[in-house]
């Protein structure tokens, strides 16, 4: 997953949460970049067809925006699920935010083959509680 991917992803996940276009300055607090980086990143992906902003409204993601967004959060939540239950690292969610920038899809393919990804990936994670609903670490649900 790319940093546009990482963008893409907050943007689907700020819709959801605003039932509408993502503000700039929720995108900022949520990837912990500066509102400059933000619209410099939105030109990118509008660029790119992924995107429309309309300046003071937010930013939406077009279908195909939408698309490899829902694709980078499910490879997020395999990454989250491998660390979780396969290697039982404590701060997975940490973890995966730092790993999925690096993980490329033939990488998360393979993860996903040794981990229990429900068929419901990725609309099981909730972006207000910033987690999946059915991630369960030994003997709790987070």
């Amino acid at each position: 997953m790319n940093t546009a991917d990482q963008y893409l992803k907050a943007i689907y996940l700020a819709q959801m949460m605003e039932d509408g276009p993502a503000s700039t300055g929720r995108l900022a607090d949520m990837l912990d970049v500066s509102p400059a980086s933000v619209n410099e990143m939105i030109g990118k992906l509008e660029d790119r067809g992924l995107a429309d902003h309309e300046k003071y409204k937010g930013v939406e993601l077009t279908d195909e925006g939408i698309g490899r967004a829902r694709d980078a959060l499910q490879t997020y939540c395999i990454i989250e699920r491998f660390l979780a239950n396969v290697l039982e690292v404590e701060s997975y969610r940490e973890e995966a935010r730092a790993l999925e920038s690096v993980i490329d899809d033939t990488v998360a393919e393979r993860l996903d083959t040794i981990i229990d990804r429900r068929s419901e990936c990725p609309d099981c994670f909730d972006p207000e509680a910033d987690r999946c609903e059915c991630l369960t670490v030994e003997g709790k649900a987070d």
